[in-house]
């Protein structure tokens, strides 16, 4: 019995795990980026550095911005064999949880790039298990998900719209939809209870409100801005940091039925190319096509109240905003 049992259970798991893959969205634009200027967050594994391979291997100049910079150098070795002497892949130092990184990082790109075509705020954690803050008062997630790429995003403005036709990319994930309501003026959990779950997903509806309320600034720029749902990715994520068993369960169940980390790049790698998206903005993009969000995170008030609560909370200077 036990043996039939397990045995039924195999076949689940494998029908589902190719089922799965099968209707998964993939690019199929062939597009070449030769002479294009490409930032990806957190490029030196998972889908960030799998984004850096089909980028570079169209011949784009692929920033990797990364907390590790000895980790991001070996991964952009293999970024360089893969792509077999086409584009170019640099590594340079971002710690997205840390505000001065953040700045400088982007004064660093404002120096050296003459022009920016394509920036993707890629770096995630899911966080620790009990609230922790940063050195500028923000919760860890937010602060690495979220805030980091919303201030590094202002910072690179200006040098992205003289970069037109431009995009911005924008990571997600469907946890957004957990969140049931959201207050702006206790984004960092300050009052609100915490959870490792609750911050993963309102730093992804954050970064969702982000791309909308950025997309209304951007009107008549040449800029596009577009979040991605990667769908249900076997990354690191789920063993990196404070890793509890839920984590460590949720990531061995993704790594039996879910995709890779290649495949999960694929969406990322269309927002970024795709000759479909070009000029198409404001978008929730899942497996290579528009999908529908919350009603929470289509909220145009809800997105301006963010936007204005996120540019206290990362000390926005008047001389930082670009819109």
């Amino acid at each position: 019995m036990w043996t039939e049992v397990a045995a039924a259970l195999v076949l689940l798991v494998v029908g589902f795990r190719v089922w799965y893959r099968w209707q998964a969205g993939v690019c199929g634009s062939k597009a070449s980026l030769e002479g294009k200027t490409v930032v990806i967050t957190g490029a030196s594994a998972g889908i960030g550095k799998e984004a850096a391979k089909d980028l570079v291997s169209r011949g784009a100049r692929v920033i990797m911005a990364c907390r590790n910079v000895e980790k991001a150098e070996r991964a952009a070795a293999e970024v360089r064999v893969y792509a077999r002497g086409k584009g170019e892949a640099v590594v340079r130092q971002l710690d997205t949880s840390d505000l001065a990184s953040v700045r400088s990082f982007a004064a660093r790109i404002l120096k050296e790039e003459e022009k920016l075509h394509v920036l993707i705020n890629n770096a995630g954690i899911f966080g620790p298990s009990t609230r922790q803050v940063t050195q500028d008062g923000l919760e860890l997630t937010m602060a690495t998900n979220y805030y980091g790429h919303f201030l590094l995003t202002n910072l690179l403005l200006g040098l992205i719209k003289r970069s037109a036709p431009s995009r911005i990319v924008i990571l997600t994930s469907d946890t957004h939809d957990q969140v049931k309501k959201l207050n702006p003026d206790c984004l960092n959990f300050e009052h609100d209870h915490y959870s490792s779950v609750a911050a993963y997903g309102q730093s992804k509806l954050c970064n969702i409100l982000f791309t909308f309320e950025l997309t209304n600034k951007l009107q008549g720029t040449g800029v596009t801005a577009n979040c991605v749902h990667p769908g249900s990715v076997s990354t690191e994520i789920f063993y990196k940091g404070d890793v509890t068993w839920l984590l460590w369960i949720s990531g061995k169940i993704i790594y039996l039925i879910g995709k890779d980390a290649t495949l999960g790049g694929q969406t990322v790698v269309h927002a970024a190319v795709s000759e479909e998206l070009e000029g198409v903005t404001g978008k929730y993009l899942v497996d290579c096509k528009e999908a529908k969000t919350t009603d929470l995170a289509l909220s145009r008030k809800l997105a301006k109240q963010v936007w204005e609560a996120s540019e206290v909370d990362v000390k926005l200077q008047a001389e930082e905003k670009d819109y």
